[in-house]
């Protein structure tokens, strides 16, 4: 069935007649972040930054894909409608008709266009989309007041055209109730003052439309020092003349897209238009929302400002430039364009009083005219601006002080700015509105190349066309580097092209044009930096991970926290570094390639202090997430230059969360400079959070990368190392490996005599022979190990082993003993306050009531369990405790609770790569069998 998405107001989706439960705010703040974007990729930092702002939960990366998954189940009723995970994010699929929000733009797009009877039903068919005067109304973040108000804007906008066509069409007191309220709101637009004067006056009411006009020209004289604009001064001329043709159709003289006024006549003729825009960008793809913001931004009829920023090459000229061609026609008096030179290598940025002269020049003061003190010479610029509607794009600018000289004050003009640095005081101090600029996503990279090659030859090699795209990271001065070469060369392979990129990175992209080389145009970025900003930039270049926090910096750095904060400020401001919801910085792969060019020397001492700040940080976390771990005897941690260690276990796994990749790049980092007791130690730290979270491959690749260096350890850690993979190996059924690597650590461990290695050893056999379906052979190794677990004085570790005795003890129908060792188990695991123990006996005691026909006391013990793993964030034993709900339920008759959390688990398994047991559980859905028997 059709689904309607409604925006416009309170925020509703309605599958044919039925209304959609959306869920709780913050689960529909993500379906209007994803529908604003619709049909384009929304990166995960950007959808929790739109979202949560700067304070999203600790467990976002499990709340967000939570709140995806409720919506996708609540639209799953609708058709030509999904929700798609792709790379780094999420984007919502459908037709662009099922969004309130499109259908209003499309309306008031074909009414400007059209004459003015259609004109008038399209924009009311438009303003009835609206439920309320507000978008979104009940969903409060930052982002969505922003999006909010430009919205408004947008409606605005809309509304005084309309008001402009229904004035021709002679419905002047059917308007008056409207603009009369809207007056009293927005007492200074003058275009809206006008229109409510020739209302009244058209009404008969000439006295109450002078004493409108008096009242705009007191305020106007008392806010802003000017007189009523020229348009305005002609309509009371016109008023006072008693002009009949007041009383027609006759034009207001604002400007507006579909009816510019004339231009303004100088007593030495008429004034030129300027039509200063270089030529329009010849290959320009995508930037759909980027486009539709700058629209709505500069579309009104007041004075607007819109920053773009982003790195160099990132296409901010192209953009600005693109959208300025196409909409040129709104701006009938003119176009200005000056490139004022604030990264580049010619010289120092360019005087913008030189510019002020040369726009005096383009709007026809002659030379001798133009005033030598600066203050009146912007004083002339601003005047000459204030009665036209003049689009000014002022590309490359260095900072505010160089543009603020270039803007017009009161009036209809628009101004698009270009920076590589965030203009902050153009923000806030001009109102201006800050769009940061993003590399392309993939189709649209793809589509950049097939503008340049066509569609035949990036079809013909999609592996190295993906490659491409893939190392040029949707930048497009990269892009258009390799597609100008391969348009050149057309006889070479795009794997050619590919495989250069490949081995020469940066250097690839090098090219005798400076303004074709992306070294050339970072390198122009950094000039604009200080000393110790290029001294940062360098080492992030050299830094493991994808991102960084401050105090990793800091680490890395040896600076103290200010100055490193300040470094990363003029980092993020020059659009060298991003900066995410999360407070972490990033680098785009090209920029990290070129900033470590820039690195003086060796960064063998920056990137130990940061590795050791890892490990000292890694290795209390982990305590906080399993404090009865046995730690071995030789794992020293370096102490940090500014330890950060986590306050309890909840900001542990959000620390984990965060550093993960990070810790496993510092751990390739160690095995290719030979630091094999890092790379163990980071092996050893990431097991409890990766076994946690599911991560299987990453928890194999660590332990991997540890057993490429076993040899190099000694027998204790290389015992470490042999069980640890054993245990991944059996997550991933690679048993016989694992049997293999858990016998020799078996091995290690008895020619040490160590009971404690031992004990463990034994445990870890057992759950291989589980796999195995050999339960009885599990039992023997969990006896052992209870036996030696019974000599060590350590309660969690005995009570972690009678659990195991009674789980194995239920597989081999032994129940009573089952339920004893597992009931020794809860008291202990609950008096020394082991909640994932705990958690583990409650679902061994849930197995073995459902194995003897106690599906009721089953289903409670295993919910009990489940609170607790949740409360623990343990998403792997979440995933296997739901699986075993589901056969209670199903056992019980609840077979909907029993497809419910079956589908809860099978969501889980597929997150966390566990395909055996995702393929078993998705098979018994689609063949709906629900009596299955307890595993």
């Amino acid at each position: 069935m059709d689904v309607d998405f409604r925006l416009l107001g309170t925020v509703e989706a309605r599958i044919g007649d039925r209304l959609v439960d959306l869920g709780p705010a913050r689960q529909r703040c993500v379906l209007v972040a994803l529908l604003l974007e619709a049909n384009r990729v929304v990166l995960w930092d950007q959808l929790v930054d739109r979202v949560w702002g700067e304070s999203p939960p600790h467990r976002v990366r499990s709340t967000l894909p939570s709140y995806v998954s409720r919506l996708r189940k609540a639209l799953s009723g609708a058709d030509q409608v999904s929700i798609a995970q792709q790379v780094g994010g999420y984007m919502v699929v459908l037709p662009d008709a099922a969004i309130d929000l499109h259908r209003f733009r499309k309306l008031t797009v074909d009414a400007r266009a059209a004459g003015d009877e259609i004109a008038l039903r399209l924009f009311e068919q438009a303003f009835d989309l609206w439920q309320m005067p507000d978008a979104f109304a009940g969903l409060e973040t930052a982002w969505l007041t922003a999006a909010r108000g430009v919205l408004a804007q947008e409606r605005f906008a809309a509304r005084l055209d309309y008001f402009d066509v229904a004035l021709r069409c002679g419905r002047h007191a059917a308007l008056l109730p409207e603009l009369t309220a809207l007056g009293k709101e927005r007492p200074s637009d003058e275009r809206l003052a006008g229109q409510l004067i020739l209302a009244l006056y058209r009404s008969g009411r000439q006295a109450e439309a002078l004493g409108n006009y008096e009242q705009c020209r007191l305020r106007l004289a008392d806010e802003l020092g000017a007189d009523p604009s020229p348009p305005l001064q002609e309509l009371h001329r016109k008023i006072l003349a008693a002009d009949p043709l007041l009383l027609g159709s006759a034009e207001l003289g604002f400007a507006n897209p579909r009816h510019p006024v004339a231009p303004v006549r100088a007593a030495a003729g008429v004034v030129p238009v300027p039509r200063q825009l270089p030529l329009p960008p010849g290959r320009f793809t995508g930037r759909a929302a980027e486009l539709a913001e700058l629209g709505a931004v500069l579309g009104g009829s007041g004075p607007a400002v819109a920053a773009l920023s982003g790195a160099g090459g990132i296409g901010k000229t192209s953009l600005a430039l693109h959208w300025a061609h196409g909409n040129a026609h709104r701006f009938p008096d003119g176009e200005l364009f000056a490139d004022l030179q604030g990264f580049g290598p010619n010289g120092p940025p360019v005087d913008p009083q030189v510019v002020v002269t040369g726009f005096l020049r383009a709007l026809g003061v002659a030379p001798d005219d133009v005033p030598v003190d600066p203050s009146a010479r912007q004083g002339l610029y601003r005047s000459l601006l204030a009665d036209r509607r003049v689009l000014v794009v002022l590309d490359n600018a260095s900072d505010t002080a160089q543009v603020s000289p270039l803007l017009p004050g009161a009036g209809a003009c628009a101004v698009v700015v270009t920076s590589r640095r965030v203009l902050t005081g153009l923000v806030t101090g001009c109102g201006a509105h800050h769009l940061a600029l993003q590399p392309l996503p993939d189709d649209q990279a793809r589509e950049l190349l097939e503008r340049h090659l066509g569609r035949p030859r990036p079809a013909a090699e999609p592996v190295a066309t993906g490659e491409l795209i893939k190392l040029c990271g949707g930048f497009p001065l990269a892009l258009a580097v390799f597609a100008a070469r391969a348009a050149a060369n057309p006889r070479v392979s795009l794997a050619a092209f590919a495989a250069e990129l490949c081995d020469l990175g940066l250097d690839a992209l090098e090219d005798d044009d400076a303004a074709a080389s992306l070294p050339a145009v970072l390198s122009w970025s950094c000039r604009a930096l200080t000393d110790e900003e290029r001294f940062v930039f360098a080492l992030l270049g050299i830094a493991p991970g994808p991102d960084i926090d401050l105090t990793a910096v800091v680490n890395l750095t040896a600076l103290t926290p200010a100055r490193a904060r300040k470094a990363l400020r003029g980092l993020t401001d020059a659009s060298l570094v991003t900066r995410n919801a999360r407070d972490r910085y990033a680098m785009h792969d090209l920029v990290r390639q070129y900033a470590a060019t820039c690195l003086p020397g060796t960064p063998e001492a920056a990137l130990r202090r940061l590795v050791d700040f890892h490990l000292a940080t890694g290795f209390a976390a982990d305590r906080l997430l399993a404090p009865h771990r046995p730690v071995p005897r030789r794992f020293s941690v370096a102490t940090p230059h500014h330890p950060a260690p986590p306050a309890d276990a909840t900001a542990a796994l959000a620390w984990f969360d965060d550093e993960h990749p990070c810790l496993l790049a510092d751990q390739r980092v160690a095995l290719e400079r030979g630091w094999h007791d890092v790379v163990w130690r980071l092996a050893w730290l990431l097991n409890t959070y990766t076994y946690r979270r599911g991560h299987l491959p990453h928890r194999i690749a660590s332990w991997e990368a540890a057993l490429a260096v076993a040899d190099c350890l000694d027998d204790e850690e290389r015992a470490d190392v042999y069980r640890y993979v054993g245990n991944a190996y059996v997550s991933t059924q690679r048993v016989e490996e694992a049997v293999r690597h858990l016998y020799h650590a078996l091995e290690l461990a008895e020619r040490r005599s160590d009971p404690v290695a031992t004990a463990v050893a034994h445990h870890d056999l057992a759950g291989v022979y589980e796999r195995r379906n050999d339960d009885r052979r599990a039992l023997e190794h969990a006896t052992r190990a209870l036996a030696l677990f019974r000599t060590l004085g350590n309660p969690v570790w005995e009570a972690f082993a009678l659990n195991d005795a009674g789980w194995y003890a239920a597989r081999v129908g032994d129940h009573d003993a089952a339920r004893r060792h597992c009931g020794e188990a809860l008291e202990l695991h609950r008096r020394h306050g082991n909640h994932v123990g705990e958690a583990a006996t409650l679902d061994s005691l849930g197995y073995s009531h459902h194995r003897t026909g106690g599906h009721g006391r089953a289903v409670e013990y295993y919910r009990e369990a489940l609170h607790l793993y949740r409360d623990l964030d343990h998403q792997f034993q979440v995933a296997q405790t739901l699986d075993k709900l589901g056969d209670a339920y199903a056992a019980a008759g609840a077979d909907g609770r029993a497809r419910e959390v079956w589908q809860g688990a099978l969501e889980l398994y597929c997150a966390q790569h566990r395909s055996l047991e995702a393929n078993r559980l998705r098979a018994r859905l689609q063949r709906g069998e629900l009596r299955g028997s307890a595993r």
